[in-house]
């Protein structure tokens, strides 16, 4: 049920909210918790705000954290506990109303918490109802430009890319329009999915009236899909596992797997329908230099697509587009040119991500999260775990489990890439306190 947040108040609306009763203290607190938890960030993000409000409002604030749940208790200094049991009804991201979200806990900070409770309760009721800043033919075209770079940096060749750009473009508008009318996520997946491989598969065919295009083409198709991959959840998984948040971490990382598993399934269905088999592309043939401007290229496109899929301000997106370039091309570099492990070179474009990320925000003071969960979800194995699910789902475990191996070591790598460069740059997430 949605919580009617002002209800809980009986202080004037100019009472400072230092001055407010320990549970009206305490309301801001939560209200500020779930707001971040609603945008999809992770539960250090989460905890870190709510310590830092709570701070402000003199109490201790400890906080029990899930995927869509948040349980905390705050008590104040004479002693007294107020606890609240919360829940979201589903999750999302929103990385614009998370950039605005952390700009207000950091001024609140700033001003040692001398702000009415009018003012508070102004300044996030202003940022819960901030429209969504693209509509949703805007979201699709992102969906279709990133999946269609997404395609290349697969080995896809033209016809792959376009027809991989119609197919997610498609299949993301069908997801948005769901989403609005808040059907369930599998659903939402399930449709969005079968509706990007039709629109490939169909595009495939109109082309073939025109022009001989060989079968092979066809095997493109989960390109178009990868504008499911649950970026957030998957990163963020791993980032709050390191901090042994484990319980949002498992939830996170339950939740991304369903999403990927059911995701996979319907394209093996849509491959049997078909008579595909998975198999890599047709060689492209460019020499290194030319292959990579057009990764550089292509890589750019995927992240800024991605970007504003999550609801991206247009120069943020441009910045991890920028960022998710130049660590994916690097990435892919090392492992054709340099015969680099993909693991390993996986490890290392994530850490650079997580370096360029956390250089910007002490000049600009985006959320790093938004900067480097984009850059690096064109970096997921999306091809190894359709792969994997295909051969698993036809019987053929020993090429099912390698090839699910092959993408569980770039799975864990990824968010190892991004721990290690915090690690070493923000001096907070270093230390257990």
């Amino acid at each position: 049920m949605r919580i009617r947040w002002h209800e809980f108040f009986t202080s004037k609306s100019s009472t400072l909210a230092k001055e407010a009763t320990l549970s009206e203290r305490s309301v801001i607190v939560g209200h500020v918790g779930m707001m971040l938890l609603s945008f999809g960030t992770g539960a250090w993000r989460v905890r870190s705000a709510m310590n830092t409000m709570a701070r402000n409002l003199n109490m201790t604030c400890s906080a029990d954290i899930g995927l869509v749940s948040l349980e905390y208790t705050c008590v104040d200094e004479f002693g007294h506990s107020y606890t609240q049991a919360l829940s979201l009804p589903s999750t999302g991201v929103n990385t614009a109303k998370l950039n605005k979200m952390e700009a207000f806990v950091s001024q609140f900070e700033k001003d040692h918490g001398n702000w009415t409770i009018e003012k508070i309760h102004n300044t996030l009721e202003e940022i819960t109802k901030q429209k969504a800043s693209y509509q949703p033919w805007q979201v699709a075209l992102a969906s279709g430009i990133a999946c269609g770079g997404f395609t290349f940096l697969l080995g896809g060749g033209i016809f792959e890319v376009i027809y991989a750009f119609f197919g997610a473009m498609a299949g993301n508008y069908a997801r948005r329009k769901m989403i609005d009318k808040r059907m369930t996520v599998l659903a939402n997946v399930i449709v969005g999915v079968l509706v990007a491989c039709c629109v490939y598969a169909l595009a495939f065919y109109i082309s073939n009236l025109f022009m001989h295009v060989s079968a092979r083409h066809l095997d493109g198709y989960i390109g178009a899909m990868l504008f499911v991959i649950p970026g957030f959840p998957f990163i963020t998984s791993g980032l709050d596992i390191s901090k042994v948040d484990m319980r949002s971490g498992l939830e996170r990382m339950a939740f991304a797997s369903m999403i990927i598993v059911v995701a996979t399934a319907v394209g093996c269905i849509i491959a049997l329908v078909l008579h595909l088999h998975p198999q890599d592309f047709l060689p492209l043939n460019l020499e290194p230099v030319i292959l990579t401007i057009l990764r550089l290229f292509a890589s750019f496109c995927g992240v800024f697509g991605f970007s504003i899929m999550f609801n991206t301000e247009v120069k943020m997106a441009m910045l991890a587009a920028v960022f998710g370039a130049i660590a994916n091309t690097m990435r892919l570099s090392l492992v054709d040119f340099v015969n680099w492990p993909p693991a390993l070179a996986a490890f290392l474009g994530a850490f650079l991500a997580g370096i360029l990320a956390s250089i910007v925000r002490k000049k600009i003071g985006y959320p790093r999260i938004a900067l480097t969960v984009p850059a690096i979800v064109i970096m997921v194995p999306g091809l190894y775990m359709y792969r994997a699910m295909f051969n698993l789902t036809l019987a053929s475990f020993v090429q099912g489990e390698i090839w699910s191996i092959k993408a569980l070591l770039i799975v864990i790598s990824l968010p190892l890439g991004l721990i290690t460069a915090r690690i070493l740059t923000d001096p907070k997430w270093r230390h257990a306190g």
